[in-house]
């Protein structure tokens, strides 16, 4: 193998191998179901309330979005738009970018496509993984994430967690403190399950954003796969058909 070659293998798996490394264990499975528009609706609605006033989905149309989830545009326009007027703009925040480089140090990225990026699994273990950390800038950080620079937008759902410590050995007998799991110390508004579920209505609606097509993509696939089968069974005995005095 070529240095060149190497490089290039290198390169491709840098980010999963980042993600990993940020990882604390294993990702929880989020469990999506993209036919299940009450889910999605819920999701939708958790996203304009909680990541819509930071985070926008520019690549998501209002009314796209309600047509495909089960909404009708005047459900649309009366309960999950908050920074547009018409109901054809897409999914943008009002906050100017110049406040965001201000306030945050750096812009928001646009969750259009996070899902994709970044993956289900992750989205839905990076929500529940937020635990108190007072040497953060916003108090907390997070286990698949470490050093986030995102505050814990869904806090009062979710309550305060704080990490529960464990010692361990390294090889040249050193001792550290490694992060064993993560234990409520302030109830939100909701009980685990159902916070659990909240997270799930809406890595639901995010991984929707990142692929609106991907249920009738998927349906069309299974289509194709037919035809491909019909088509090599007539070429096969076409096939037969013009080679038969040959062998």
């Amino acid at each position: 193998m070529n240095k060149k070659t190497f490089a290039a293998i290198l390169l491709s798996i840098l980010p999963a191998l980042a993600t990993a490394a940020g990882s604390h264990g294993a990702l929880q499975h989020a469990g999506n179901d993209l036919s299940d528009n009450a889910s999605l609706q819920r999701g939708a609605k958790l996203f304009v309330n909680y990541c819509l006033s930071c985070h926008p989905a520019a690549f998501m149309r209002y009314n796209r979005m309600g047509r495909d989830i089960g909404l009708t545009e005047d459900q649309v326009r009366d309960n999950l738009m908050f920074a547009s007027e018409k109901v054809g703009e897409t999914m943008q925040v009002a906050m100017r970018t110049e406040d965001a480089r201000e306030w945050f140090g750096a812009v928001p990225p646009d969750l259009s496509l996070i899902a994709r990026s970044r993956g289900t699994d992750w989205l839905y273990t990076y929500l529940l993984s937020f635990y108190d950390d007072p040497n953060r800038p916003w108090g907390v950080n997070n286990l698949v994430f470490p050093q986030v620079g995102m505050p814990h937008v869904l806090w009062d759902l979710q309550g305060r967690q704080a990490p529960v410590y464990k010692e361990e050995k390294a090889p040249d007998g050193s001792t550290a403190r490694k992060i064993e799991r993560l234990e409520t110390v302030t109830d939100g508004k909701l009980s685990g399950a159902e916070y659990q579920q909240a997270v799930r209505d809406l890595v639901n609606f995010l991984e929707y954003t990142a692929e609106p097509i991907k249920l009738e993509r998927q349906q069309l696939g299974k289509w194709v796969l037919a035809f491909l089968v019909v088509l090599f069974a007539l070429a096969y005995a076409l096939k037969k058909e013009y080679w038969k005095d040959v062998h």
